[in-house]
């Protein structure tokens, strides 16, 4: 099987959703967005992820936001498709459809509700990657699946398929990207999924990140990869604690994607509403919120 690779590097977006208050679709905003993120020098969108709301979306409407995004984005930065389900099948399907868009990858998550044996998690990859010439990031995002796949899994995977191009992990734990970084060398990239391992991540050998937090402050995620990338360490440090803070405000202490629209919003980066089960932050939490950042001097340093 041909599959064209791909070496992923930089800060992508995985980009938010937008739906009105009835939970319907909102693309128009989603359009103005994508120049917003375009306009800080983001290397890419991962679109239909967890900031997404993918589990939350139709087949459909993953397909109609992935055509969205390579419109939109016409070539100057790739754009990966979320097509992780919870079972082999359906992550195939989604997978092909993807392929069939246009996107450049599809980001993977490990599958969630049961909690699947090493082998099962390498036989699910290893199945989809046999069934789809589409490069496959390994999404590892433990708050949300329950479990932490075992770097020895991505080891393995990385040594048999070449369509195995990355691991986004989201774990937020130092040591276990080390140890993924060891083992896979410079086969696949190794992307950090939480803005607080971005800087330790890329100290170690990562390649960047896809980080939450992009949505609301793309411009931070990406003056600090390219600081660390021109050796200005100092630099790079500074923005690392102010993206930490901000992950912590707004992934840690709140709903995420509640948390993350309603400071898009806040900047004139219409983000919309969650979609249920979701809900938007009672209004004392996001004037309390609005605050915390505002006293910081985050918000105020771009609008």
């Amino acid at each position: 099987m041909l599959v064209i690779l791909l070496r992923v590097e930089g800060v992508l977006v995985p980009n938010v959703t937008p739906f009105n208050r009835a939970g319907e679709l909102e693309l128009s905003p989603l359009r103005r967005l994508v120049h917003n993120w375009l306009d800080e020098g983001v290397s890419g969108f991962v679109v239909n992820a967890s900031t997404g709301e993918g589990a939350l979306l139709s087949r459909e409407e993953q397909i109609t936001l992935i055509e969205l995004m390579l419109e939109e984005v016409d070539g100057r930065a790739i754009v990966i498709a979320g097509t992780g389900s919870i079972g082999t099948r359906e992550t195939i399907e989604l997978t092909k459809n993807a392929k069939e868009c246009g996107a450049d990858a599809a980001l993977v998550v490990t599958p969630y509700f049961f909690k699947p044996s090493d082998e099962e998690i390498f036989q699910h990859y290893a199945t989809l990657m046999s069934s789809v010439d589409l490069p496959v990031i390994l999404y590892n995002v433990p708050k949300f699946t329950g479990y932490s796949v075992k770097p020895k899994v991505i080891e393995k995977l990385s040594s048999e398929y070449d369509s195995l191009i990355g691991v986004k992990d989201s774990s937020g734990d130092v040591s276990l990207i080390a140890e993924i970084i060891r083992l896979v060398d410079d086969r696949i990239s190794v992307l950090s999924g939480s803005a607080d391992t971005f800087l330790p991540a890329m100290t170690l050998g990562g390649e960047g990140a896809i980080l939450a937090i992009a949505n609301v402050v793309p411009e931070i995620c990406v003056e600090l990869y390219k600081a660390f990338r021109e050796g200005d360490y100092d630099k790079a440090g500074e923005l690392q604690i102010k993206a930490s803070f901000i992950n912590k405000v707004l992934v840690k202490e709140h709903n995420q994607i509640a948390a993350i629209k309603a400071m898009m919003n806040h900047k004139k980066w219409y983000a919309g509403f969650p979609r249920r089960p979701l809900m938007p932050l009672p209004k004392k939490e996001e004037e309390d919120l609005l605050k915390t950042l505002e006293d910081s001097g985050i918000l105020s340093e771009r609008g």
